[in-house]
């Protein structure tokens, strides 16, 4: 029997989800056998959920009332509540546990609070406590050179047209393009009167060197911290902006993607042997994907990192993308139908993508292609209130 817990928002954010669902199906049987079982753990929009690395215990993010609660499991299809919810912050959208199990990040949409909070051995939520603000890197106070979103395409047109040639690619162009080899500027003015924007915490990511990784959607900025007994920022990277880093993923080679929401973008950032790390590629989530009606949500990876899934609400589709070279190159491979309205959430698991339809109460099932891992048919569909999260039972 294969298990899955599924999040979901509850009424007090507008949906009809009861608290952590389950759903199941027979290993080796027809998919038909995959169904949505009902409510096993009540809660108030359990919207994210994260699994204990090594003991039965899921936490969820109780996204509508601000806390994080745990959950250990009591029987072969139970959750029960494992001590009592803890404040975490406005909007608390995500929560990625430490691989050693002592302790979890969450992220606040709402507020945009980044809240490291401890584990006891027993896998129950302990201490709280919030790390630095983040600060707008475009705000008051920033200087006119910020990055800027590069449409790379043209900008080799451009150079290519410049000195009378064919257009070209590599290495070197990526560089003019990012002003690299560019000589030094005037020194920039300050930004007067920029718009007001809000910061909002969304996903957190374990690093290889043990370091953590969030994204701030508002701000634009992937931030690094360094752990210990609260978190430390280390230093940030300030994506182009407006594109709002979204959710991430770590590759096998060490590299760090992520989607972006407003963009419809995969940014890939790499550390630096200072440690310190930084934009290295860009690539757009899909070629038919429509900034401003299209909205990328999860990012997730096959086991072998060499193809990446990117779940686009408005459109309604998975987008796959290819890994090249030392995992710093992404391009585009393909685009399927999610099934489902509003691809909130999807996971990899045993050949197939399992798809959170938030909008349209489904569950969806896709076959990846064994050889290629390009999303096929939809091989299942399943009704669910409202989910927004799948999470695979222990």
């Amino acid at each position: 029997m294969t298990q899955f817990w599924v999040g979901g928002y509850g009424t007090d954010m507008d949906g009809s989800a009861g608290g952590i669902g389950l759903f199941e199906g027979d290993e080796g049987r027809e998919p038909a056998t995959l169904a949505y079982r009902g409510t096993v753990a009540a809660a108030a929009s359990p919207s994210w959920l994260a699994q204990h690395p090594s003991l039965d215990v899921v936490y969820a993010a109780l996204e509508g009332a601000g806390t994080v609660q745990a959950f250990v499991r009591n029987g072969e299809s139970s959750l029960a509540p494992l001590g009592d919810p803890i404040e975490a912050g406005a909007g608390v959208c995500h929560l990625a546990v430490a691989p050693g199990g002592g302790y979890l990040v969450a992220s606040c949409y709402g507020d945009g609070r980044v809240v490291r909070i401890g584990l006891d051995a027993g896998g129950r939520l302990g201490a709280a406590s919030a790390g630095d603000a983040a600060i707008d890197p475009y705000g008051a106070g920033a200087v006119a050179d910020q990055p800027k979103t590069v449409d790379f395409a043209e900008v080799f047109a451009s150079l290519a047209e410049s000195q009378n040639e064919a257009p070209r690619s590599g290495l070197l162009l990526f560089d003019e393009a990012l002003g690299l080899n560019a000589a030094p500027e005037p020194e920039p003015e300050p930004v007067v009167d920029a718009p007001s924007r809000t910061s909002h915490a969304h996903a957190a990511a374990f690093l290889p060197d043990g370091r953590i990784a969030t994204t701030d959607l508002g701000f634009d900025l992937v931030r690094i911290w360094r752990p210990g007994a609260a978190l430390v920022l280390d230093h940030q990277i300030a994506l182009p902006h407006g594109v709002g880093p979204r959710h991430m993923v770590v590759h096998p080679s060490g590299h760090l993607h992520v989607v972006t929401e407003y963009s419809c973008e995969v940014f890939t950032l790499a550390a630096g042997a200072d440690g310190r790390w930084a934009l290295v590629a860009a690539t757009t989530v899909s070629p038919a994907a429509q900034v401003g009606a299209d909205y990328p949500s999860e990012l997730s990876r096959s086991r072998d990192g060499e193809t990446l899934y990117a779940g686009v609400r408005g459109s309604n589709t998975i987008a796959a993308l290819r890994v090249r070279g030392a995992g710093e190159t992404v391009e585009t491979l393909a685009l399927a139908d999610a099934g489902v309205d509003w691809p909130r959430h999807h996971l990899v698991h045993d050949g197939a993508l399992l798809v959170a339809g938030q909008r349209s109460d489904q569950i969806s099932v896709l076959d990846l292609d064994e050889r290629t891992g390009v999303p096929r048919s939809i091989r299942h569909r399943a009704a669910a209130p409202s989910p927004s999260s799948i999470l695979l039972a222990r």
